[in-house]
């Protein structure tokens, strides 16, 4: 006679057909990667058989299959009362003696086996569960905290009945399963207190764009149910694989979630497996849930774990209030990325009209949408919905999957990028942005909206349909050049996207977007804290500093991690980070400049670049510049990241700034460092030979040595027409520098926009025997096309 119930260490994928997905990746982590040190809760999982053997006992299969029957497959009308009409029937069954004998005795082995009375997770698990092409995630009911062979039983009861509920019903019609061909499997594992602590869950890749070389770690307070349905905006950390393995200190980005609430135990005695969210400690929001020792243990053990079974991974993972440690308490085959095209078929949307921001959140898909916001407080107001529109709501859970196929995008208040709505986002292909906080305050029921997620990684909500397009990129017929093609990055947030693109790597990632747009602060008013009148500008230095007690640390950290996400997003391929090169009206404008900058007539032409970094007015601000970019280097393990000058002047003043790097820990040539210099002002071409004695290689910028060689203010309207790198002027300065740099064997590449736009002067480089040719990603294919036919134009000239 077959078991009814089988322990954990009996259990391997083997016996999916018997336990189903869930039950059976549990045995197989805890039979096969123990010995990884990978903690997996002890436990046992009712069979498929014994689901059978309960509903023939209870002669219940020919009662559900006529309630099935009468099932509205068109509308679903009758949905949830066929639900509860069998559900009641499963409820009101008894256990079969032998089944309820076996179930007690694998739970009483299992206290024994931990030498004392202990509570267990009673979890579900299909049979059909799981699968690379249905995750039939959150569809069926677990139940937490149960203590005693009652309680157990009840549970249990209610797992076969939640088999019956109307969203794992309408969820089997529309993936083609058969309903009573697919078993519930019932998983009881000892309980991981994480009431107490923490918990969450981990990607093997991104999940947006489905970058591989990350793990994704979120968590939040409380029991997990939180982060999975999406009900806070948890802790999110990335994982640079590559570098974890190298034993780096590998966690490139760390952004801290808002954490409102804490799912924990109801103390009411009897119905101790009921639980209730409560209001989070502020001081408890305000601290990450994970100290960095344990995301690397995480993110170790969600890489082996992929390893293991071949496929990228979700994972879900819970800390233990009483003993500290951390524990795998499921595991399930990745199902977005996992069936997605050739990455090198791609797409690219951008807004072409600006409008006005109503909310922002976390960005799910990499697409723009426009439709009208449907504004539903409850699964009961779904009649209101109409296919097409904007679902705008607090939070969702399983119950909404029948809605969610209806919408075009999904905005919630609430959730992260591993919540219920943003799974089944990416499952349906719809857009979603969630954790914007106050969509449903901000956004007014019936309006027209336009959702971009285009980076993959910021949802953003606008007001009105505004215009966007959308370009397909092929780029599987395109050979590789021997001219490098490379990439302008600023926003890391759109690395892992852009890191799909075939190209050598990125040739120019400027600091002053990160600077800007993530630190906000002038790195002098953070060196000089303590010395600022202003208390306005001290408070909002305050405001954005909170979270560290040293306020240069924050410079540091938060340019480090912008610098990483991009470095591991191409790894191992360059990436070439240009230093900073605000102008001083620029950098006036960060919070606390203006007490730090000279005013000046024409700042393009002043206090910039090279000059800045060893004058006393910045050079602790260029310091903290440094400090960063070595924690990139040495620390993080991103060796592929070079560091270019801008705006040198003279050969005296870069060997001045050399050394001032070399003071903060960037010794050129330590650690495989090299150092370029931007090609921008007409001496760098005249002493290319001498610069090139200082430094590594060029990187020209040719809009500089355009208006430098032409003498044109290229922002002026009056003379702004006489501006054009196909001077023959501008291209005489790039062909001599070109020409210096390869009799100095020095490499040597063009940042810009020309090469794309004129395909004449991407030709002329390529013949002059550049190294590689940067380009935004807007312009990359065009780029790209450009570079190969003047390839082949000179392959052909050579020929004859």
């Amino acid at each position: 006679m077959e078991k009814y119930v089988l322990p954990f260490a009996e259990i391997n994928l083997k016996q999916l057909p018997q336990v189903g997905g869930k039950n059976a990746s549990l045995g197989e982590m805890y039979q096969r990667l123990s010995g990884s040190q990978i903690k997996v809760p002890n436990g046992f999982a009712t069979t498929a058989q014994a689901y059978l053997d309960f509903l023939e006992e209870n002669n219940l299969t020919h009662a559900i299959r006529q309630h099935l029957a009468s099932l509205d497959t068109t509308n679903f009308t009758n949905l949830h009362v066929v639900s509860d009409l069998i559900r009641g029937l499963i409820l009101q069954s008894v256990w079969p003696v032998p089944i309820a004998k076996a179930i007690k005795q694998a739970y009483q082995e299992l206290c024994q086996f931990y030498a004392a009375p202990i509570q267990v997770a009673v979890r579900s698990s299909a049979t059909a569960e799981d699968l690379p092409n249905a995750s039939f995630a959150g569809q069926h009911e677990s139940f937490l905290n149960i203590e005693g062979e009652d309680q157990l039983l009840a549970a249990c009861l209610r797992c076969y009945a939640s088999l019956f509920m109307g969203r794992a019903i309408k969820y089997r019609h529309d993936h083609g399963f058969d309903h009573l061909k697919v078993y519930l499997s019932i998983g009881v594992q000892k309980m991981v207190r994480s009431d107490l602590a923490c918990s969450g869950v981990c990607f093997s890749l991104d999940p947006e764009s489905g970058f591989s070389q990350v793990a994704l770690v979120t968590g939040s307070w409380g029991l997990g149910e939180n982060v999975v349905q999406g009900a806070v905006n948890p802790d999110e950390f990335y994982v640079f694989k590559p570098t974890l393995r190298q034993g780096k200190n590998a966690i490139i980005s760390k952004k801290m979630g808002s954490k409102a609430q804490t799912m924990v135990y109801e103390k009411t005695g009897s119905q101790a497996q009921t639980i209730v969210n409560v209001p989070t400690p502020k001081e408890k929001q305000e601290v990450f849930v994970l100290a960095d020792a344990e995301i690397t243990q995480l993110a170790h053990w969600v890489v082996r774990i992929e390893e293991h079974y071949g496929v990228p991974m979700d994972v879900e993972w819970a800390k233990d209030g009483e003993s500290n440690e951390i524990f795998i308490v499921q595991a399930r085959p990745e199902t977005v990325h996992s069936q997605a095209e050739s990455p090198l078929k791609m797409h690219s949307y951008r807004l072409t009209e600006k409008g006005e921001l109503l909310v922002r959140g976390k960005g799910i898909g990499d697409r723009i949408v426009t439709g009208v916001a449907r504004i539903l407080h409850s699964t009961k107001d779904a009649h209101l919905l109409q296919p097409g529109e904007i679902l705008i709501t607090d939070i969702t859970n399983p119950d909404w999957d029948p809605i969610l196929k209806k919408v075009s995008a999904i905005v919630t208040n609430k959730g992260g990028r591993t919540s219920h709505a943003a799974i089944v986002a990416r499952e349906l292909g719809a857009l979603a942005v969630v954790g914007t906080i106050t969509a449903t305050k901000v956004i007014q029921d019936g309006q027209v909206l336009t959702i971009s997620c285009a980076d993959a990684q910021n949802g953003l909500v606008y007001k009105g349909a505004l215009a966007w397009e959308k370009e397909e990129l092929d780029f599987t017929d395109l050979r590789t050049p021997t001219t490098k093609p490379m990439l302008i990055v600023g926003d890391p947030d759109k690395a892992f996207q852009l890191a799909a693109f075939p190209t050598a790597g990125v040739g120019l990632m400027s600091l002053e977007f990160i600077i800007n747009n993530s630190i906000q602060i002038h790195p002098m008013a953070l060196v000089k804290y303590h010395e600022l009148e202003d208390e306005d500008v001290k408070a909002h230095i305050d405001q954005l500093t909170h979270h560290h007690a040293d306020k240069q640390e924050y410079f540091i950290e938060k340019l480090a991690e912008a610098v990483a996400t991009i470095g591991a997003a191409f790894y191992p391929k360059e990436v070439i980070v240009r230093m900073s090169d605000f102008k001083t009206n620029e950098y006036a404008n960060l919070i606390g400049g203006k007490s730090f900058e000279p005013e000046e007539e024409n700042p393009m032409l002043g206090f910039r670049g090279a000059s800045r970094y060893y004058n006393p007015r910045y050079q602790e601000g260029f310091g903290l510049e440094c400090k960063a970019m070595k924690r990139v280097r040495d620390e993080m393990g991103l060796t592929n990241i070079k560091l270019m000058i801008p705006f040198c002047r003279t050969v005296e003043e870069g060997k001045k700034v050399i050394q001032i790097m070399q003071a903060y820990g960037l010794k050129r040539g330590e650690n495989g460092l090299e150092v370029y210099v931007m090609a921008e002002i007409p001496s760098n071409v005249i002493l290319a030979k001498e610069f090139a004695q200082v430094f590594d290689g060029f990187s020209i910028g040719s809009n500089d040595l355009t208006q430098l060689t032409l003498g044109i203010d290229r922002d002026s309207s009056i003379v702004s027409d006489l501006f054009s790198e196909k001077n023959e002027a501008a291209m005489t300065m790039i062909r001599m520098v070109i020409q210096a740099a390869k009799e100095e064997n020095a490499p040597i590449g063009l940042c810009g926009q020309a090469p794309s736009d004129y395909p004449e002067f991407a030709r002329f480089l390529v013949e002059q025997g550049i190294d590689s040719i940067s380009f935004n990603p807007d312009a990359f294919l065009k780029g790209l096309q450009n570079i190969l036919m003047a390839e082949e134009g000179l392959t052909a000239r050579v020929r004859k």
